[in-house]
């Protein structure tokens, strides 16, 4: 005995379509990297310690302006075939590097520059930071959305 074309459907599990993409980040998370980037910038910490702390009120102003940057930056690479990892990880980096031209920037001429395993290490460091944001920010989407 066949079945018929609406017993057939029937039977047939449907499988939704669920796409993920952590780009562009929300605005909460896109707040959250701006906080930590203050953070940084104004308390005591390892970049701090080769180049001193930024006041508060600055900090907070170059936190935006790195913020913005770094996003524009990363946007324009951005392409509809991408789930947003790869831009993620260019947005990161471009935090780290305008967080480090900046104190960089403000440090006085004598003081040493950064070796490369020391630039690396804050490089890595501002990366994971910024990554578990957005991860964090893409578990409470998805929470959400499930």
């Amino acid at each position: 005995m066949e079945e018929t074309p609406q017993e057939q459907k029937k039977s047939d599990p449907v499988t939704p379509s669920v796409t993920f993409s952590i780009w562009p980040p929300s605005q909460r998370t896109r707040d959250a990297v701006v906080t930590r980037l203050i953070e940084t910038l104004s308390t005591p910490s390892v970049l701090s310690k080769r180049y001193g702390t930024i006041p508060p009120h600055e900090a907070a102003s170059n936190a935006r302006l790195i913020e913005e940057e770094a996003f524009a930056a990363a946007g324009g690479t951005a392409s509809a075939d991408d789930d947003g990892f790869e831009i993620l990880q260019i947005y990161s980096k471009e935090v780290s590097k305008r967080m480090l031209e900046c104190v960089k920037s403000r440090s006085p001429s004598t003081a040493p520059s950064a070796t490369r395993a020391e630039s690396a290490d804050l490089n890595q460091s501002s990366e994971v930071s910024n990554a578990a944001t957005a991860s964090e920010e893409a578990a409470s989407t998805v929470g959400l959305e499930a």
